[in-house]
């Protein structure tokens, strides 16, 4: 897609006197580009806000001026094939898709999502990345979500990773502020080995093992892989398998018109054969998830177990809603379900990617629009 920056000369006067309802996907700038995302993503959902009657624009953090009643913003002209910088009405509502931690984090950043968090008049989603350890804590404050929650602990001292091993032979470390499995390593006990702490450490093309015969070289090499990231370890789970491959379930829950938490969709992702996590851009595959299930569990035992994986998401996504104490649109959520069928809650991301099973991105694309339409209708738009 070709990036242009022109300003188009509609009358001022009439973009702020209209009436239509007006979403900005809110991102951060880049000198070379305009603006950092994924672009695809914010084409489509410029049309499906076209579609729902929505006017909808991409617009940077240093371009969200709230005290404004005009702002510079981008639309994507699918004919040309381009993005077009023009003026547009001030927001009702902002979706944040701002594409890194580190880019969130910035004081600008914060400083514009904290404004539009307290602005009386406009409704921000998903205001910012989970934080891997705050959703276990959020999950272990109630009793409905703990029985889902693998056994899970920061990993500060080599002596803290002794006593979890004492209890779990097999543990995954993974970063509090981790992306798509970047840096996530796995730790095998085996006693009987004369080098008995197998390390796992996932890289881009698969993992790289090492060795270790004490826990005091096994934490020297853990503390240089995860070169100074807070971690946290988790009891590894031996999920169910298809051809010798693990698999879990990634599950896309969003508000739905009547502002209720509902499925718009389960997946399923198969490990790779040389990966210790089940994304794509690291080998692993999309599949079906009732054919996974049916080819370990059988056709009865299949579907009362994604009708259970379905009730345990939205148990889940309500409490991490309540445990995070602010008002949430939508999250993707990795479960797994292990060889005895217990369904197992292992990550939730507030800014999910696109999901690639056609039917599942059609409804993801309608849902922000009909939860939009809801809020408005709430509050008298």
């Amino acid at each position: 897609m070709a990036l242009v920056f022109h300003e188009d000369s509609a009358d001022e006067a009439a973009i702020i006197q209209s009436k239509q309802s007006v979403l900005a996907i809110l991102t951060i700038e880049d000198d070379i580009q305009l603006f950092r995302g994924n672009r695809s993503n914010f084409a489509d959902i410029i049309a499906a806000g076209a579609d729902h009657g929505f006017l909808v624009y991409v617009v940077t953090v240093k371009q969200l001026k709230l005290r404004r009643k005009l702002l510079d913003g981008f639309t994507y002209d699918r004919d040309t094939d381009t993005w077009i910088g023009q003026k547009f009405p001030v927001p009702n509502l902002i979706y944040n898709r701002i594409p890194l931690r580190e880019d969130e984090l910035q004081p600008e950043a914060r400083r514009k999502i904290a404004a539009c968090v307290n602005h009386p008049e406009i409704q921000i989603f998903n205001p910012s990345f989970f934080n891997k350890w705050s959703l276990f804590k959020w999950l272990r404050q109630s009793r409905t979500t703990q029985p889902f929650i693998p056994a899970t602990r920061r990993l500060l001292t080599a002596g803290g990773l002794g006593k979890m091993m004492l209890k779990h032979r097999f543990l995954y470390l993974k970063p509090v502020s981790g992306k798509a499995g970047k840096g996530i390593m796995t730790i095998q006990l085996q006693p009987e080995k004369t080098l008995p702490y197998t390390l796992k450490i996932q890289g881009d093309k698969g993992s790289t093992t090492y060795n270790c015969g004490t826990i005091a070289k096994l934490w020297a090499r853990i503390v240089k892989e995860s070169s100074g990231e807070r971690y946290i370890a988790q009891q590894g789970i031996q999920l169910a398998a298809f051809n010798e491959r693990s698999f879990d379930l990634r599950t896309l829950v969003q508000k739905n018109r009547r502002g209720q938490w509902d499925i718009s969709g389960i997946g399923a992702r198969v490990a790779g054969s040389y990966s210790i996590t089940t994304h794509v851009p690291r080998g692993g595959s999309i599949e079906d998830p009732e054919k996974l299930l049916v080819s370990v569990f059988g056709q009865d035992e299949a579907r009362k177990l994604l009708i259970k994986t379905r009730n345990t998401a939205l148990i889940i996504a309500r409490q991490i809603e309540r445990g995070s104490r602010r008002k949430l649109m939508e999250m993707s959520m990795d479960l797994g379900v292990d060889q005895d069928g217990h369904v197992w809650f292992f990550e939730a991301n507030a800014k999910p990617m696109k999901f690639d099973e056609p039917d599942i991105r059609k409804r993801s694309l309608d849902r922000i629009f009909q939860y939009s339409q809801y809020l408005l209708k709430m509050r008298g738009l």
